[in-house]
């Protein structure tokens, strides 16, 4: 073999190998993406699940320190 001919199977052994590391990457780009838009979506449900039950929070706070309710646990007492 002439040293031109090694110096193009090289060239495109290099390449081939380049190209295969650029698939790879965007085939991992392309998982990070979805993986991301999964989290999103789960982080969303949990936002909006931590909000209501900040609301039942807040509403049980009202009842227990309401004063109607402490009558009524006076009564149930006796």
């Amino acid at each position: 073999m002439s040293s031109s001919t090694m110096v193009i199977i090289i060239v495109c052994v290099v390449f081939g190998i380049i190209y295969k590391m650029y698939k790879k990457h965007l085939e991992f780009k392309a998982n990070t993406l979805n993986s991301n838009k999964t989290s999103d979506e789960e982080s969303e449900q949990l936002k909006q699940q931590v909000e209501k039950l900040t609301e039942r929070v807040q509403i049980l706070e009202r009842i227990v320190t309401d004063e109607g309710y402490q009558v009524q646990k006076d009564i149930n007492n006796l």
